[in-house]
């Protein structure tokens, strides 16, 4: 499925809302948690800071960045896929957080001069946009003098090395099959075709570089399986 191809990216979302939160949980055997966890914990937020939380899915890094700049801080979570932005609305309604906002719409068409932040970070979005250097431009764009960003998803490994055949293995033996069951399959078999498109650790540093960032690093969790880039203006 070449989705960046038909830009259909938004409707996959919407299409797997209802399911996403149990399936992300389900195929990593909650394991993504940690892996946000870890790339909040590395971007530091601190109180009083405001904070983006670009493609945000159902919130859940902005749930975790929420937490570190209390009480004074702010988080705002985007996201042009509305199902999937309302199931985000109503966790952050049961669990009470006045510092969040939301707002609908693509992160490509953010106008910079009307909003800046000092930290950005985004989970499974970058890869999924149309074009990886325009999204680093935009996050660099919004960001505050001296502010940083960081991105976590799959990591593209060399083709044929054990962890690529891993990972291979992982999303046509498990991560489809399962989606199968409740009708998902297509929707999910994206992934493979999408880290293809997507650029190795060593593209993603000379992009970011390109871009302008003035310290870029990149580390890989879960056996290479996933990595974390983070960026400092």
């Amino acid at each position: 499925m070449q989705y960046k191809k038909y830009n259909n990216v938004k409707t996959i979302f919407n299409k797997i809302s209802y399911k996403y939160d149990f399936l992300n949980n389900l195929l990593s055997l909650g394991l993504h948690k940690l892996w946000k966890r870890k790339l909040v914990n590395l971007l530091q937020p601190i109180d009083g800071e405001n904070w983006a939380d670009l493609c945000c899915g159902t919130g859940d890094l902005s749930f975790l960045i929420y937490k570190k700049i209390l009480p004074t801080g702010s988080v705002t979570g985007i996201d042009n896929a509305r199902e999937i932005l309302e199931l985000a609305k109503q966790k952050s309604k049961i669990i009470g957080h006045k510092l969040i906002k939301w707002e609908m719409k693509d992160i490509l068409e953010i106008d910079h001069n009307k909003q800046k932040f000092d930290g950005i970070c985004i989970s499974y979005g970058l890869r999924n946009l149309v074009n990886v250097e325009k999204g680093m431009e935009t996050m660099f764009n919004l960001l505050n003098e001296k502010g940083r960003a960081g991105c976590l998803d799959f990591n593209h490994s060399r083709e044929n090395s054990i962890s690529d055949l891993f990972q291979k293995i992982y999303l046509r033996l498990i991560v489809v099959p399962i989606s199968r069951i409740f009708q998902l399959s297509n929707e999910y078999s994206y992934i493979e075709d999408s880290i293809k498109n997507y650029p190795d650790g060593d593209k993603l540093i000379s992009i970011a570089k390109k871009v302008g960032f003035r310290k870029v690093s990149y580390l890989t969790l879960f056996f290479r399986q996933m990595g974390i880039l983070i960026l400092e203006k």
